[in-house]
């Protein structure tokens, strides 16, 4: 039994020493190149590592819904139809029926369970700014909201959502 114990103790003494030759080799044989800047830039989302010198941004930029394009909107609308319907009298699904939902009331549709945030915010409108702000960023246009959504984060994109939506009543 104790050469059994021998035999094993050698093999992963052995197996450790390899390992670590192979990595000492390794690094002599290869040196990488590293990029003075990331090839591509990506976004950080909510509560994403900006790191130190990122600015946490409280409100979404102005939008220009007048001059946005609509195929664009509908296009990008199709994310949100994952979770919604739009057609008049349409299912609910994960997210309430959006039909008519610019210039109609929060929480609209009276058989949907809203979180309590956005029942609190029943009888407010959906304009332009409430929209921008809760398309941006969900849970800071309705702290407290069940919409798990990260938000669309370019103006312009927000502004053709918005302008499709508007369509749809």
């Amino acid at each position: 039994m104790s050469m059994e114990f021998n035999k094993i103790l050698a093999a992963l003494l052995c197996a450790g020493i390899i390992a670590m030759l192979a990595g000492f080799v390794s690094h002599k044989l290869y040196h990488p190149h590293h990029l003075e800047k990331d090839a591509y830039e990506i976004a950080a989302s909510e509560g994403g590592g900006g790191g130190p010198a990122a600015v946490e941004q409280t409100e979404p930029e102005p939008i220009d819904v007048a001059g946005a394009d609509l195929a664009k909107g509908e296009k990008l609308a199709k994310v949100c139809a994952s979770c919604h319907s739009f057609d008049n009298g349409g299912p609910d699904k994960v997210g309430p029926n959006l039909f008519g939902v610019v210039g109609g009331v929060h929480a609209h549709r009276p058989d949907y369970a809203y979180s309590d945030a956005m029942k609190a915010e029943h009888g407010k409108k959906w304009d332009y700014d409430a929209l921008n702000k809760f398309l941006w960023s969900p849970k800071k246009g309705v702290p407290g909201t069940k919409m798990g959504f990260a938000g669309i984060k370019k103006p312009e994109d927000r502004a053709a959502v918005i302008k499709w939506l508007e369509t749809q009543k």
